[in-house]
């Protein structure tokens, strides 16, 4: 049985007191009265509107539950539909126009663009991976994915191919070529890069075959470090750096006329350190495991050593880069990608924490906690803020919930009004539909709203639940709703002021081996105004870089601030399958690709308490999962077994086949138990009632099933 303390009028997991009383309060002012009673007041005056609006989500879902059983789909009566949700309070009235007074946010978030990484705070390994990827090796990036072919004579093989080598050179010359051009020639032809001083200024000039050049912009040259020999050279284009770095006498070095050894680029401004979708974390044990690493994310003490190629590494945050300006002045680039955290949202509780012998909300409890770690801030803002992301809420009222909670934070921790920052995830439908009013709620302190098309898409099933059978999901992708909202999103934000303030974001790449593909397509997140897009990985952040050297967002913006916004009526446009449209061979197909989706996420999330990986889907691809792309997949399911186009004698069959799928695609995983021997496992139990259960879920969240499984996999695992 957990061991509680009573602290103020709160009972307190004693791993969250000794955590918060010896190893975070001891790096800042609060005493641990001051602490303790704060939040104990914290709890009082904000649960209660929690549970309330928790009520007011059931109580809105059930009425157009109520509204699609008399009507059908919105399509049959689609100004009806629009007039019943102003009617019921789903859609609120839109303010008059107004901009965003956010102030004290990094430049990271406020005016340089750039990928962002999503990484479980829980793993330390993968979160300092994460906030060291400020800076990437594009010759690694591009040597070791299918950006560069992966056949014939290039293909990677055991050691190190030359001419795969070779070919990468080239590539990285090209985007030199487009991005830093000389005045004449090309950077494939210099023999050698130099820093020359003229007139007590130094300057970047270049040898090639031809003579003496230099940049087209003199200008794009900031900085320089180490000696003529072996340097680092260090240009700026559209606000990001890229660092060449001589080295004649590395091996790379060695093969280039100039000794260009590498090509570094800025990747990862910013890094959402999750304790949210991409976390397994169920207990106080597994929280404080999550705030620890965050803390020591903040105070800069994090480390975390592994095995490597046989050999013991150890990991830790990165030191700034220090340099010479062209004047000859120290030039420090910062070292580490700035970094978020986001909490849970108002959903979920836990027992870490008991208020009138219940559970109270874990997203007030993540509030305290996080803001408290990050007053031990020694590496992160430069200006004192904090950066919170906030999830799945569910239209104005709970984003000025949310608001209401970091202002009684602030007062607790003596912290200046608005120090916390607010990141909006735009995933939920009834923000979607109220965007405008829920950034007016968080205007002085809204830093970021982002589209988490994943998510959003999971709560559009569940929402239209009882319209009809939903679409397969790949052709789900292409919907005009789903435009309607990437476009409103960024649309809402221009309109609000948030250009040249804060961040407007897009989703997840969520193919991590397939770079290839995502360089082709993911341009279409700058060029459509957005400040910053997810990637799954530092490799990734490190190409996705490229893309914001070659567009210009804030041009984006400024071309597409006039565009009309999308209306309503395309927002709530998704459609429903025509009766007896699909053949029973692509239903059993479907319901075959999700089961194992599901399957194969769900199994490491309850046996291994792994919230987020690289999971192969049915067709061994590997794609990142985490509980979002879940939510989708049982939405999904739960929909056609409610309308009829599966029973779920056939859902049920259908997950036992895929068991044995998943079973072999973890073979080689040592701490994996199979699934297809023993169907009354936790795992396979738990993702088969996301599928039959899903519609009663509410908002067709995932983690209320998940939590309780995992819960249960532990107690087994202690009382062993």
């Amino acid at each position: 049985m957990p061991q509680y303390l009573t602290k103020a009028a709160l009972s307190v997991h004693s791993l969250l007191v000794d955590f918060v009383e010896k190893e975070v309060l001891p790096g800042t002012a609060v005493s641990a009265d001051q602490f303790w009673s704060g939040f104990s007041a914290l709890v009082a005056e904000h649960a209660p509107t929690n549970e309330r609006l928790l009520l007011r989500r059931d109580e809105l879902q059930s009425q157009v539950d109520d509204w699609h059983r008399r009507y059908g789909p919105v399509v049959n009566n689609p100004q009806g539909y629009e007039f019943f949700l102003r009617d019921i309070g789903y859609l609120v009235p839109e303010p008059a126009d107004f901009t965003i007074e956010t102030e004290g946010l990094d430049p990271e978030i406020s005016s340089l663009c750039g990928p962002q990484l999503v990484v479980p705070v829980s793993n330390a390994r993968y979160a300092l991976n994460a906030a060291n990827a400020r800076w990437g090796s594009l010759y690694d990036a591009l040597y070791g994915t299918d950006v560069i072919a992966r056949d014939g004579d290039l293909a990677p093989g055991a050691g190190f191919n030359a001419q795969r080598g070779q070919a990468v050179v080239s590539k990285a010359a090209e985007f030199l070529d487009e991005t830093f051009p000389l005045q004449t020639g090309s950077h494939r032809d210099v023999t050698g890069y130099h820093v020359v001083k003229q007139d007590g200024v130094h300057r970047f000039v270049v040898d090639t075959a031809a003579g003496r050049t230099a940049l087209k912009d003199e200008a794009a040259f900031v900085g320089f470090g180490g000696t003529e020999a072996a340097g680092e050279l260090v240009l700026r284009h559209n606000g990001l750096h890229v660092i060449l770095v001589i080295n004649p006498e590395s091996p790379i070095g060695r093969t280039h006329k100039a000794g260009l050894s590498d090509v570094v680029v800025e990747a990862a401004l910013t890094t959402i350190q999750d304790g949210e979708d991409s976390v397994a974390a169920v207990d106080a044990e597994d929280k404080v495991g999550v705030y620890r690493n965050w803390l020591g994310l903040m105070n800069g003490t994090l480390e975390d050593t592994f095995e490597k190629g046989g050999k013991n590494v150890t990991r830790k945050l990165n030191a700034d880069r220090t340099y010479k300006d062209i004047n000859g002045a120290a030039l420090v680039l910062k070292g580490r990608s700035l970094l978020l955290v986001r909490n849970v949202g108002h959903l979920m509780t836990t027992d870490a924490v008991l208020w009138n012998d219940k559970p109270i909300g874990e997203g007030l409890m993540d509030a305290a906690i996080t803001a408290l770690c990050a007053l031990q801030d020694k590496v992160n803002s430069t200006t004192g803020a904090i950066y919170v992301v906030k999830p799945k809420m569910h239209g104005p009222e709970e984003v000025a919930f949310a608001c209401a909670i970091f202002s009684s934070v602030e007062a607790m921790l003596g912290l200046k009004p608005n120090t916390i920052k607010i990141g909006i995830m735009d995933e939920e439908r009834r923000t979607s539909a109220n965007l405008k009013a829920a950034i007016y709620e968080a205007r002085s302190r809204v830093f970021f709203i982002n589209t988490g098309f994943l998510d959003r898409t999971g709560d559009e099933i569940h929402t239209s639940m009882e319209a009809g059978p939903v679409l397969r999901k790949d052709e789900i992708k292409a919907e005009r709703w789903i435009v309607s909202y990437e476009d409103r999103n960024v649309l809402i934000g221009l309109a609000c002021g948030l250009s040249g303030r804060a961040q407007i974001g897009k989703g997840m790449w969520a193919r991590p081996d397939d770079m290839a593909a995502m360089m082709s397509s993911k341009a279409g997140h700058p060029a459509s105004g957005a400040n910053t897009a997810w990637v799954p990985s530092p490799t990734a952040a490190t190409l996705h870089a490229l893309h914001y050297h070659q567009i210009d967002v804030f041009e984006a913006q400024r071309r597409r601030h006039n565009q009309a916004v999308p209306p309503l009526g395309e927002l709530f446009s998704m459609p429903v399958q025509a009766p007896f449209s699909l053949s029973r061979e692509e239903i059993t197909r479907e319901l075959e690709n999700n089961a194992q989706g599901i399957l194969g996420y769900v199994v490491r999330w309850v046996q291994q308490g792994v919230g987020c990986s690289k999971v192969p889907d049915i067709n061994d691809v590997g794609l990142m999962e985490d509980r979002a792309t879940c939510r989708i997949s049982s939405q999904a399911v739960a929909n056609w077994l409610r309308h009829g186009l599966v029973s779920r004698d056939e859902v049920t069959s259908t997950f036992e086949r895929m068991a044995a799928v998943v079973d072999a695609q973890n073979a080689g995983d040592p701490l994996y138990r199979p699934m297809a021997e023993n169907f009354q496992s936790v795992a396979f139990q738990a993702a088969l009632d996301l599928a039959l259960h899903g519609a009663d879920q509410p908002s067709g969240y995932t983690e209320p099933l998940l939590h309780a499984a995992r819960r249960k996999v532990k107690a087994r695992e202690a009382a062993r």
